[in-house]
């Protein structure tokens, strides 16, 4: 009644007044569909915003195999015949759909996605707008079958799509126009869509978005809608609940600071290579620049140190010392299978494979690096597409007389890295010269607990006064294991007087375990090496850096020049190299002389206190530098997420408890699953198991019921499998110990039947020895005999 009598006695002009702010209401509703609309559209067509995309099977209602380019952004799933744009085949929403593995006898990885209800998971346009997709078998409505090539796909797509599925909101974060209350304009949003859009995590890195801050920004979207809906009856109480907000947000930015603070770097624009052969390593010099060496030869004497010597620059090669000892890890994915290769033998054939990889890349023509600044620091870093990793490389120059460069590289998810000193020496013998390298790399295998020590050729330069100036590579070189007795020697030969161009960067060497001689390797440093198993003189090609091989470098992630600091080597040396580049050798000495003279006064300064460097430490015992921040621990998957490096220090971000327990639900999960599909699951006749699954036949579409007790079965682990799941591992635990103490068991029985064999072998020489004597003093006396008899 009081509503009733409410409503007659409203006036015209209420009643006006209502109406209008009913139409003001509709134009803002259309005005906030069209935005959200915009916004999603957006997303979709904006290319940097895609966690993950590559080929997958998906089953049709037929019951046969297409495979599909799928993309996977925030909250959607985009499926295209091709890796194009162009033949676009459907849009699944994924804010309504369940994910959850399916076991197949098949190879690869089987998951599922589905709607508990039987509702339709596809979207009705695409991503341009498009009503009718490409033609392609018919696709099921409320379900797909989707099957990877490898179960590590799988898995990456499992976890992936779990992230998709929780942030289904991030699509607004591509928006290009802003409005107040944006998520741009906050820094966790900006920070989930760096993460988004960087190139250089894996999916692995993603995790940490389905932890908390995913989770506190769903729940600030929440409040912010429920203080919306409350800000007309209690705006004092939704400024508080907002200020209550940034709080939160203050403090979660700080938990995930981590992330902000890490270097970015980028793909270098361009990279230098000369050629291959000869020709890079011969330069005839100009008539004007022999003026300069002669005025420069004047001052040296035969074996005289060419350190303290300034050099012209039409001589350089326009980069750092430290950027050239780079040059060895754009194959370093050859160092990633070297940790996975099984015997001792196997391993030292890949890490010889990635040691002649960093040769073959020489400038154009005879040139020599910087000599770096004391203090000078250069990194970078590569991605491994294949193992989802990084390598990651820094080095500093240590000392300046004499001129020591130390470096670190680390790869610990691929489980390696190497540290080691370069003391740079240069001998004049007149019409030559050579650099050499004095020291020691250490590669360590972190999974195996195995160091390998490798030492480096030295660089020869004839033909300084008369003939042809000419580089070439000379020494021997070792590469030793001590824990498995695996030993390479390598000799880089000069060529001879008399040689031909067949002659030229010539190799030789062998491969030893203990005394025994495994393998020998021939060929040249720069083109095809051939190794020879000496058992069973079987021939491979060990090395050869074609077209093929160069295509597989990987890409190098530099640090902008902008974003380096003041003594990193591109800025350091960016006038010089500039000077160079435009061919100005005159500015190019006056940039060259600005900063060795900024070096001496610095030193002038000093005087006697010594320089303490930022990165590496010195060893008197060893004799050796040491990176300050090494971690040699090997990775866990389960505590480690992921490698990064701030200020020149390399570290790992560790995973929360929550995440650790999510990854050892998932990793039990697994292991369930193999069971029983193994069927090794007992199967209860009277009454299924809460964590019982039906499998779906290849052969059949199932039934909604059944779907939702597999999703029921994945939710609800029985206390029964979690038990039977640990006993496993324990099992596994155990195979893998044993096994391990049978290789160690195997070992020294070969070692010992080796000590046995040389031991039967020395007393078979001496009995053959002493067997010998008696058959001679028989000859001898029979020979008496005979004399006598005919005198």
């Amino acid at each position: 009644m009081f509503i009733g009598l409410e409503k007659e006695s409203s006036s015209p002009t209420e009643k006006l007044a209502r109406k209008e702010s009913l139409k003001v209401q509709k134009k803002n509703y259309r005005q906030e569909k069209k935005r959200v609309a915009k916004e999603l559209f957006s997303a979709l067509k904006d290319p940097s915003v895609v966690i993950m995309s590559n080929w997958l099977k998906i089953r049709g209602t037929l019951k046969s195999w297409t495979k599909l380019w799928c993309v996977l952004k925030p909250g959607i799933l985009l499926i295209y015949k091709t890796p194009g744009s162009d033949h676009w085949v459907g849009t699944i929403l994924l804010n309504a759909c369940k994910l959850i593995e399916r076991p197949s006898k098949k190879d690869g990885f089987c998951f599922k996605l589905y709607h508990p209800l039987d509702k339709s998971i596809w979207a009705m346009k695409g991503p341009k707008g498009e009503s009718v997709g490409s033609i392609t078998q018919p696709l099921p409505s409320n379900y797909l079958i989707f099957r990877a090539a490898s179960e590590s796909d799988g898995r990456c797509w499992m976890d992936a799509l779990e992230l998709a599925l929780s942030c289904s909101s991030l699509s607004k974060m591509t928006a290009k126009s802003g409005r107040d209350g944006d998520l741009s304009g906050s820094s966790e949003s900006s920070h989930i869509l760096q993460l988004l859009q960087s190139s250089a995590l894996t999916n692995q890195d993603l995790l940490p978005l389905n932890d908390s801050m995913l989770e506190n920004h769903m729940e600030n979207d929440a409040n912010s809608d429920k203080s919306e809906r409350e800000a007309h009856e209690d705006s004092d109480n939704g400024a508080n609940e907002n200020g209550g907000r940034l709080t939160e947000e203050s403090d979660m930015d700080q938990s995930d600071d981590v992330y902000l603070q890490a270097t970015v770097f980028v793909e270098e624009a361009h990279e230098e290579m000369g050629e291959a052969g000869e020709a890079s390593q011969v330069e005839t010099v100009s008539e004007e620049n022999k003026g300069l060496i002669w005025t420069l030869l004047k001052q040296l004497r035969p074996g005289m140190d060419l350190s303290k010597v300034v050099l012209p620059t039409f001589i350089l090669e326009p980069r750092s010392f430290l950027d050239k000892l780079s040059d060895y890890y754009y194959h370093a994915d050859l160092l990633s299978q070297a940790v996975m290769e099984e015997s001792p033998y196997s391993r030292m054939k890949q890490v010889l494979r990635w040691y002649l990889s960093g040769f073959y890349k020489k400038p154009k023509g005879l040139k020599k690096p910087y000599n770096p600044i004391l203090g000078e620091m250069f990194r970078c870093c590569w991605l491994h597409p294949q193992t989802d990793s990084c390598t990651f490389y820094i080095a500093e120059q240590v000392s300046h007389h004499p001129p020591v460069s130390a470096f670190y590289i680390s790869n610990r998810k691929d489980g390696f890295c190497i540290t080691g000193s370069i003391l740079a020496k240069s001998k004049f013998y007149g019409n030559s010269l050579s650099a050499i390298l004095d020291g020691k790399a250490r590669l360590l295998f972190l999974t195996r607990d195995e160091e390998y020590i490798i030492t480096m050729p030295y660089a020869h330069c004839k033909g300084i006064l008369y003939g042809t100036m000419t580089l070439e590579l000379g020494g021997k070189i070792t590469i030793e294991c001590e824990k498995t007795q695996c030993y390479t020697e390598l000799e880089y030969k000069l060529k001879p007087f008399l040689g031909s161009s067949c002659n030229v960067n010539q190799i030789s060497g062998k491969i030893r375990l203990g005394e025994d001689v495994l393998a020998t390797v021939d060929g040249h440093w720069d083109s095809k090496v051939h190794l020879t198993e000496k058992r069973t003189g079987q021939q491979e090609v060990l090395w050869n850096p074609g077209p093929d091989i160069r295509r597989q470098r990987l890409k190098r992630q530099v640090v902008q020049v902008d974003q380096q600091e003041a003594f990193e080597s591109e800025r350091l040396w960016r006038h010089v190299t500039r000077a160079i580049n435009d061919k100005d050798q005159m500015r190019a000495t006056q940039e060259k002389f600005v900063l060795e003279e900024a070096q001496r006064q610095e030193a002038r300064e000093r005087a006697e206190r010594p320089w303490n460097p930022r990165l590496f430490t010195f060893n008197s015992d060893t004799n050796e530098w040491h990176y300050k921040y090494p971690d040699t621990e090997a990775w866990d998957p389960e505590h480690c997420l992921l490698q990064f490096e701030k200020d020149g220090v390399i570290q790992t971000k560790e995973k929360s408890q929550r995440q650790r327990s999510s990854f050892a639900y998932s990793q039990n999960w697994a292991a369930q699953q193999k069971v029983r599909v193994n069927g090794k699951h007992r199967k209860s006749s009277s009454q299924p198991s809460s964590c019982s699954q039906n499998t779906e036949s290849s052969s059949s579409t199932p039934e909604p019921n059944h779907e939702s007790s597999d999703n029921e079965g994945f939710m609800n682990q029985c206390a029964r499998c979690t038990k039977e799941v640990k006993d496993i591992a324990l099992i596994e635990t155990s195979v893998a110990a044993i096994q391990k103490t049978q290789q160690d068991i195997q070992r020294n029985l070969s070692a010992l039947g080796r000590q046995i064999t040389r031991h039967k072998t020395a007393e078979e020489s001496k009995s053959l020895s002493g067997r010998h004597c008696l058959i001679l003093c028989m000859l001898l006396l029979f020979q008496l005999l005979i004399n006598y008899v005919f005198t």
